[in-house]
């Protein structure tokens, strides 16, 4: 039962970055592929079915953190408090100016709201980034499996640690990389005309910098965290989802000068997928990991909720899950198709 939380758990978060990724990576690449207000509006007609329903996904792993891990989620809440607070003033930001930005025609006020929206995105990206660059590398965890983070100690990647170091800002760099070639994508598949063109073109260069990229940060993580590859021999899954996101770079790389434009799109979800799994494979079973003394982690099966308390939130899981997934189905089939923009004082 640990196992399948912990699947479930990567599951959702997995999830959550294809998705609401594309959100992210469209709105950090607003300003750059769309130049006109017409253009800004069928980025945002894009995106605009959506981006709130993606960030379900969030929630959902949020709350199956709460049922199965609680020790996990009363330590991240407590030690990752700054940085918590700045996603959620960003999430915020970012939803507030794709709501207020149509509400009046005046030029002034539609581009604050367009900056804002470009910034909140590309900010999200980089934050998410660096959070998974902390769960790599570690946290100061106490014998009590509770810890605080500086936001940055000597950039060294040793103990102490702050929230950010050359690790961090390392994986920070490759997820804004990741995220905004995976949007690129979504709005070469979504779009037509001068936003498709430029699209495509800013995600031929991207998915380079992220080909490029990622091996190093692969060996920034063996440098700050040997152990992390030494279980991936005995797994399966892990191999499995590594060739996932081998072929899923390829695929986005090639795709995005074709023809095709699903084609890269697809292949940037197998990306993330893949390199997200890997990643969980590889961590199994710790949820958090100490940089100081490994023995001080905290593993799903030290965190985990007791038997009755896992087999409820299962049976509530086998109702909401299935509903969720028909939602984002039916999402998808509704708005099929290039997206065209609202018209003046419409929608977005």
């Amino acid at each position: 039962m640990v196992e399948l939380f912990f699947a479930l758990v990567a599951l959702s978060l997995t999830t959550y970055v294809i998705l609401d990724g594309f959100d992210f990576g469209a709105g950090a690449l607003h300003l750059h592929v769309a130049k006109t207000d017409g253009e800004r509006r069928q980025v945002l007609a894009a995106i605009g079915p959506y981006w709130d329903g993606n960030e379900v996904w969030l929630l959902a792993s949020g709350g199956m953190l709460l049922v199965a891990f609680p020790k996990v989620l009363a330590a991240g809440l407590s030690g990752f408090y700054l940085a918590i607070f700045l996603l959620l003033w960003m999430l915020i930001l970012r939803g507030i100016a794709i709501e207020f930005r149509s509400h009046f025609g005046a030029p002034l006020w539609r581009t604050f709201w367009d900056t804002a929206f470009c910034a909140a995105s590309a900010a999200l990206s980089i934050l998410f980034g660096a959070a998974l660059g902390n769960i790599l590398r570690g946290v100061p965890l106490a014998a009590d499996g509770w810890f605080s983070l500086a936001l940055f100690t000597d950039f060294s990647a040793r103990p102490p640690v702050g929230i950010l170091d050359w690790y961090t800002v390392l994986v920070a760099v490759f997820s804004w990389a990741a995220l905004t070639a995976h949007g690129a994508a979504f709005l070469a598949w979504k779009t037509d005309g001068p936003v498709h063109d430029r699209a495509r073109a800013t995600g031929r260069r991207l998915f380079v910098v992220v080909a490029v990229l990622w091996p190093l940060v692969t060996v920034a993580t063996h440098v700050v965290h040997p152990a992390f590859f030494t279980g991936f021999a005995s797994r399966p899954v892990a191999w499995f989802a590594a060739a996932l996101a081998l072929g899923g770079i390829g695929v986005a790389s090639v795709g995005i000068r074709g023809a095709r434009p699903l084609a890269p799109f697809l292949g940037s979800c197998a990306f993330l997928g893949g390199l997200l799994a890997a990643t969980a494979a590889g961590l199994f079973p710790v949820l958090l990991r100490s940089a100081s003394d490994p023995a001080a982690s905290i593993t799903a099966y030290a965190a985990a909720n007791d038997a009755a308390g896992l087999r409820t939130a299962l049976s509530w899981l086998a109702l909401g899950l299935p509903l969720a997934i028909a939602y984002l189905a039916v999402v998808f089939r509704m708005h099929r198709g290039k997206a065209v923009a609202a018209g003046n004082g419409e929608g977005y």
